[in-house]
This record gives C-alpha cells, structure tokens and sequence, in this order.
C-alpha cells in the first residue's frame, strides 16, 4: 500500500481544536496498510509536546513518526554558530547546534505562535541584530517561510514576512528546512522506507505541502479544512490529485481511487 505523509496544522486541528473524526481516520490508514509519516512546519514546540497534542485529540502515534523542522534544523546545522530567532520551546530539539548571540556562522528564523511570545524574538533588536550578522557574512537559514496561518479566529501574520524582510535587506536568498524543501521531504521518505512516485502526501497548504510534494515527485490530496480557499486554489496552477472536505474522508477517498 502507498505510503502517506500527513501534514498536522490545519488538517488534525486549528489552534487545537480537533478536525472531527481524525482518530478514526488515523485508525484505519493504519488497519488498511499504509505506513504513515506526519510532516508538519510547526516550529513553536517539541516534537514530544506536538505528538501528546496529537495523542490528546485521539491520534495513535509515535514520538519517532513525527518529522518536525528543527530536527531538521539540528541535522544541518550541527556544530555551526548560529543566532536562532525561535520560540523557546524547541531550543531543545536544537541538538548539536552552538546558539549564540553574536559572531554567528548562521542565522535561524522560527516560526510565530499565538502567545505574547514573538513580540520578543522578532522585536526590532533582534531582526536588527540578524541583519547585523548576515552583513557580517552569516547565512540565512528558516524553519519554514510560511506568510500566515490558520488560527480560531481567523489568518495570522507568520514569519515568512521577517525572513522575507531579512532576505531584502541583507540581499540574501534564505535556504528553507522544512516543507516544501527537497530535504525535508526526502528525510520523511527515507524514515519510510517509500519512493516518492508511491507516496501521497495529504495538507492543507497549496503551496508548501501540495506544490512542494509534487515538484519532488509525489501524488497529493488538498483537505478543505485549516488554510484552504477555494480562490487560491482556482488561482494556482498546481492541481492535486484530489480535494476531500478533511481527513476524515480519506480512507475513502482512497479505497475508491487506489
């Protein structure tokens, strides 16, 4: 059987809130055969936190079945100096990485949560002091380059737009660790064991998780819940193999088309 990749924001929950019916989908993947991989770009908490979220709205799964951007991050940037503008809770997935403050090799961009929290690292200072380190020959280098996601109550700003503003700045092209970079879908193929031509991958985002897919030669399915709109898929010239209302309706979408 195929295997899939799940993508976690905006396809189990928003802002943890459950999409209805993603423990039993999750349930009979698994009974119908297909091995699963979740492929999210969340970079505000651990791997550990993000897997017992999941368990909390009914998903079996894993620690190790999680494929998350900062481990992404500690793989390629083992044993570099590196100015990390992150959420605190994912300093520990950095493993292998020397954080400090200034005479960077690199610098790191996180993503933005829903606390107080990026308020403080992306404060003028700190974006200031990145551009500082990037004049000063660092690379630039972010978790994702997400402009907004879905929250309850409604799109917000992400730091897509700050990694944008260095990369403008600085005159810089920024590498991307997670979806949709090359690496980090290859990483999630090779914790399966999957070809690319045999894998799906599900998400909401037409952009990073279905365009990214299909350019490193993966079949793909667009869920209507989290990011989706229907105007951003009619302007896209990506076209998914499949739109399904959520998650829940996979396992039949699959059944029918497989």
């Amino acid at each position: 059987m195929p295997a899939i990749l799940l993508d976690v924001d905006g396809v189990f929950h928003i802002s943890g809130r459950p999409i209805d019916g993603v423990g039993d989908a999750v349930r009979r993947l698994r009974d119908d055969g297909h091995r699963l991989r979740f492929v999210t770009n969340n970079t505000t908490s651990s791997r550990a936190d993000l897997a017992e979220d999941l368990r909390a709205l009914g998903v079996e799964l894993d620690d190790e079945e999680l494929e998350t951007t900062p481990r992404a991050a500690a793989r390629v940037l083992a044993g570099k100096r590196v100015l990390a503008l992150t959420m605190a809770a994912i300093r520990s997935e950095l493993e292998g990485v020397h954080l400090v403050g200034e005479e960077a090799e690199a610098v790191l961009l996180g993503g933005a949560d829903e606390t107080d929290e990026p308020n403080r690292v992306f404060s003028y200072m700190n974006l200031a002091r990145a551009f500082a380190e990037l004049e000063a020959g660092a690379d630039l280098y972010c978790l994702h380059k997400n402009r907004w996601w879905q929250t309850k109550h409604g799109p917000a700003l992400d730091a897509g737009a700050f990694v944008a503003g260095l990369e403008y700045a600085a005159q810089v092209d920024a590498t991307v660790l997670g979806k949709p970079s090359t690496a980090y879908f290859e990483a999630a193929l090779k914790a399966l064991d999957a070809d690319a031509g045999l894998t799906w991958m599900v998400g909401d985002d037409i952009e990073a998780d279905i365009a990214g897919a299909q350019a490193h030669g993966m079949r793909t399915i667009l869920v209507r819940t989290g990011k989706f709109r229907p105007d951003a898929v009619e302007a896209s010239r990506v076209r998914p193999e499949g739109i399904i209302s959520s998650i829940a309706q996979l396992p039949d979408w699959l059944e029918e088309h497989l």
